[in-house]
């Protein structure tokens, strides 16, 4: 009995996961994937800083842009400004205060073909615990098959401007600057499932997260 609750549960799940899968949906590869940020030092530089993409997919049919999908969660404690001290001020309570809010969440409503190869993102970006619309400008670098021939990739390159106050960040504004420039280098893998993954993943991570803060 016990062997066939099992086989059914897979068997469910199975079906779900079938019910959302879409023959252009990527998995972002997370590895290949970056998100770079820069912003004004009191004048003197803009340093570039990195964060990494904890799990996404989208939605990419070169014959149907309006039918695009990008959903992103991005981890800001990931900041790498090539310096400890430094990755600690931009991570504490002036800033992005990651104890407190600890995701970044990025999520597509429409997907414009502006030109050849390029396009633009409208969505809603969820940072420091603010949500607001976001433009996103990109352009479609490759879609094809690797060298190899194991997997189907997509490449994206977008970038967008940020106004931090905007999201509840207002410390120093005479020595940081409030806009904050975004460049985006994307790169997912065909998967079927990718839209399915995501949402098990989510919903795993948020239970994880329901817990520890009952904990405290």
């Amino acid at each position: 009995m016990a062997s066939r609750k099992v086989w059914l549960a897979w068997l469910m799940l199975a079906i779900a996961g079938a019910a959302v899968a879409h023959p252009f949906d990527y998995r972002i590869d997370t590895v290949h994937s970056q998100v770079l940020f820069s912003v004004d030092h009191d004048g003197y530089s803009k340093p570039v800083g990195r964060l990494k993409i904890t799990r996404g997919w989208l939605r990419f049919d070169p014959d149907d842009w309006a039918a695009s999908k990008v959903v992103a969660d991005i981890d800001p404690a990931s900041v790498d400004l090539g310096d400890k001290g430094w990755d600690a001020a931009v991570t504490g309570r002036n800033f992005l205060d990651t104890a407190k809010f600890p995701l970044a969440h990025f999520v597509s409503f429409k997907v414009t073909q502006t030109g050849k190869g390029a396009g633009v993102i409208d969505g809603r970006l969820t940072l420091h615990g603010v949500t607001l619309p976001v433009k996103v400008d990109f352009t479609v670098n490759r879609v094809g098959v690797t060298m190899f021939g194991f997997e189907t990739i997509a490449g994206f390159s977008g970038h967008a401007q940020l106004d931090r106050t905007r999201f509840g960040m207002t410390a120093f504004p005479k020595a940081i600057g409030t806009d904050v420039s975004i460049r985006l280098e994307i790169e997912a893998v065909l998967d079927r499932q990718a839209e399915y993954d995501y949402r098990q993943a989510e919903d795993k991570s948020t239970g994880s997260r329901a817990r520890a803060a009952a904990q405290h």
